[in-house]
């Protein structure tokens, strides 16, 4: 048994750092969490312990794994709100928790399968009529009161004590029969979800517990490889992303968090690879979805997509999907700069760092994007109030006028930068370099040049 804090974190140690839920995103996890806790809560503790303290049964995990498989795919509410109640304890884990109990995908097989198949069934309902197959006609049992294949006879009644004759029928007053029902009283068992409004809102909330034990998951170094190399898993990410107008809000959210997480070591090529496909997806698809959520108006989707981004483009395999956009890309962030938030202006910061990074094309369109200086020296003067924001700002700046075309773009600030040298002490030696390549280096070229034409001549 181990105390939790209420904060959230990433793993620590030499692994890429991961980020938590965004400000501003929607909520709903304290209940989860309360419902969770209950569930797995040990019966023979002290009540003064109970509330703050998480407990969790050391052995849950070790001796439910393939029960908490078979409820996922049972289908019945029950099954699957104690599996998603579980599992939503067991792949909690704060930054610095030494828990042994935390449960990786690799320990448990089939269960990532069965998280996904929640997903696609509230998905499937979801999708408008227009998207669905049409029935199949069904023959057999035509005739009969119940068919067991579903609607032909919904509109029929029957008894629950006897069946009357056809004579009988005819004398109600004679009948038998005291009670009389819809046939469509078997959907309404407690272990099943109704096809009503409410089953299609229970099916949602399934969906979305689903989706956060993913995103916890995905917090666990464990767990990378093994999600990234499921296709399933990321056509699934992937498609909610593109249905971000459609989708539930906390649905999305936690699917672009799962994908900033794995992002260092997700290779887009999987979408052509010979893995078999559920869900058709293509590198460009993946591609688009992601600029989707980078245009969005909500703040921490557009801030997780630009992160993504960031990290995406550091993997050589993923630079070919992701150059055809980079002017999008350019535009969009160099917007985000502009933002007063500042984690939109860090996370926009912290993509244009690896962005630029790349190639020499990449510096070129940057240094041409209009009021993207003016705003990469806007973050250094204020300044930003965390520190490494402006050392990757200015590295940026540094970047940029390394290459000799866009010294002239440059040079128009060189006053700014000689402001910064005197008055700012923490980048002092990265600003003396950037007016040392715009001013001596350049000089000198030119009088050499002047030089030589004036032998010539």
């Amino acid at each position: 048994m181990q105390k939790q804090t209420g904060k959230s974190g990433g793993t620590g140690g030499g692994t890429p750092a991961k980020r938590g839920r965004p400000f501003g995103s929607t909520t709903g996890g304290g209940a989860a969490a309360a419902a969770a806790a209950a569930a797995v809560v040990d019966p023979g503790a002290s009540a003064a312990l109970v509330g703050p303290s998480l407990q969790v049964l050391s052995a849950l995990s070790d001796q439910n794994n393939k029960r908490i498989v078979l409820a996922l795919q049972s289908g019945l509410k029950s099954e699957i709100l104690w599996a998603l109640n579980a599992l939503t304890v067991l792949s909690f884990k704060e930054k610095d928790d030494q828990r042994r109990d935390t449960t990786p995908l690799a320990k448990v097989s089939g269960l990532l399968d069965a998280l996904l198949q929640v997903i696609d069934e509230w998905r499937d309902i979801s999708m408008p009529k227009d998207h669905m197959k049409p029935p199949r006609v069904r023959t057999l049992g035509a005739n009969t009161t119940l068919s067991g294949f579903g609607q032909e006879n919904m509109e029929k009644v029957y008894s629950d004590t006897a069946t009357t004759s056809n004579n009988d029928q005819s004398k109600p007053e004679d009948s038998s029969v005291t009670k009389k029902r819809a046939a469509s009283f078997w959907f309404d068992e407690d272990g099943l979800f109704n096809n009503d409004d409410e089953g299609r809102a229970e099916r949602q909330q399934c969906a979305i517990a689903a989706s956060n034990i993913i995103r916890n998951f995905s917090f666990m170094p464990e767990n990378e490889i093994i999600m990234v190399q499921h296709r399933h898993c990321l056509e699934t990410i992937f498609h909610c992303l593109e249905d971000q107008n459609r989708e539930d809000d906390e649905l999305i959210t936690n699917m672009v968090e799962t994908l900033v997480n794995l992002a260092p070591v997700l290779d887009l090529r999987i979408f052509s690879s010979s893995k078999p496909s559920f869900i058709k997806m293509t590198e460009k698809g993946a591609v688009h979805a992601i600029m989707g959520m980078l245009s969005s108006s909500v703040k921490p989707w557009h801030c997780a997509a630009a992160e993504l981004i960031g990290r995406l483009i550091i993997n050589p395999d993923n630079e070919p999907f992701l150059l055809p956009v980079i002017p999008q890309i350019y535009k969009r962030l160099v917007d985000l700069l502009s933002v007063p938030a500042y984690d939109a202006q860090a996370a926009a910061v912290s993509a244009l760092y690896n962005v630029a990074e790349v190639n020499m094309d990449c510096r070129l369109k940057l240094a041409s994007e209009r009021w993207a200086v003016d705003r990469l020296l806007k973050i250094v003067k204020t300044p930003h109030p965390m520190p490494e924001v402006c050392r990757k700002t200015s590295m940026i700046l540094e970047s940029l006028v390394s290459e000799p075309q866009n010294r002239m773009h440059l040079l128009v600030h060189e006053n700014t930068f000689a402001e910064i040298l005197t008055s700012e002490g923490k980048y002092s030696d990265t600003f003396a370099r950037i007016l040392y390549e715009l001013t001596a280096r350049p000089s000198n070229k030119v009088t050499s040049g002047q030089a030589i034409w004036g032998n010539i001549n």
